[in-house]
């Protein structure tokens, strides 16, 4: 049973319907940005449909066959075979300056650390290379109840160490996530006692959840705030919501391997850059 109230707050509180989709971004960015040797981390059974020149090496934390004993629902799908396992968000197997593309969609919300992965994802780029991320926006999905996370408290985790906090997200996990999974009947303090004891076996199970959920502006705060805290370590390429997701293009400084075919004027993709920027500078402060 849900702990939101009825009226007008409970329909705030509903995952809104998305905007119409009028750009296939995902296909379009990985068409423009995504060539050579790259990973994908978490593809499950959605990996990301890549161009002719571009070869991916899929990364999880466990085997596809464990995937499939820790997640029941996704008995029913294909999933994209494991090529390399290994935690996501440190990628300890995987050489420094050793690739062309890093994509993760739908990964950095379960980051505990989302700061410490873009700062890793980035060194194992070589100069020039992409960083293709997409993240839901909160107000489409079932987070819709959850309030977005605060930068400083996406920051205090990466200074502080994520452990502070670790018991809050799942505790709210617990209370406007899956609160539907208690008992008929189940209300008051009833739920709350409830909600506790879920939080602390998803908890103890390191069960994997949102950590962390955004808007495309919180979201486009936290992506200008890691390139501000890394002196200017990437520039961003491409930005655009689709449908109930995110999708960000960064780029790794220095110089891109030639591609062929591709001869960019000198300073244009700077110029780009600096444009995408100022815009979603803009998009920050209007907070929407």
């Amino acid at each position: 049973m849900s702990t939101t109230q009825s009226g007008p707050d409970q329909d705030k509180a509903r995952p809104r319907d998305p905007a119409p989709v009028f750009l296939d971004a995902r296909r379009q960015f990985a068409e423009r940005f995504l060539a050579g040797e790259g990973l994908e981390i978490g593809a499950l059974h959605l990996p990301l449909e890549t161009p002719r020149g571009a070869h991916v090496r899929y990364v999880d934390r466990m085997s596809v066959e464990n995937l499939r004993a820790e997640y029941a629902e996704l008995g029913e799908w294909d999933l994209t075979p494991v090529d390399v396992i290994d935690n996501g968000e440190l990628l300890s197997t995987i050489p420094e300056g050793s690739q062309d593309f890093i994509v993760a969609n739908h990964f950095l919300e379960h980051c505990e650390d989302p700061i410490r992965t873009i700062e890793t994802h980035l060194s194992k780029l070589r100069p020039g290379g992409v960083l293709f991320y997409a993240v839901p926006d909160k107000r489409y999905t079932f987070d819709s109840r959850r309030p977005p996370t605060p930068l400083d408290h996406i920051v205090a985790d990466h200074e502080h160490g994520p452990e502070r906090s670790r018991a809050e997200h799942y505790d709210e996990w617990a209370r406007l996530v899956v609160d539907g999974e208690a008992p008929a009947g189940t209300e008051g303090a009833a739920l709350e006692e409830w909600a506790a004891r879920r939080a602390r076996a998803l908890e103890e199970d390191a069960y994997s959840i949102h950590m962390h959920v955004w808007t495309q502006a919180e979201f486009l705060e936290l992506i200008l705030h890691c390139r501000d805290r890394l002196d200017g370590a990437f520039d961003i390429e491409a930005a655009a919501r689709q449908a109930i997701e995110f999708i960000v293009v960064l780029r790794k400084a220095g110089p891109p391997r030639a591609r062929p075919g591709s001869a960019p004027k000198p300073g244009g993709r700077r110029r780009l850059a600096r444009r995408i920027a100022a815009k979603a500078r803009a998009l920050v402060s209007r907070g929407s």
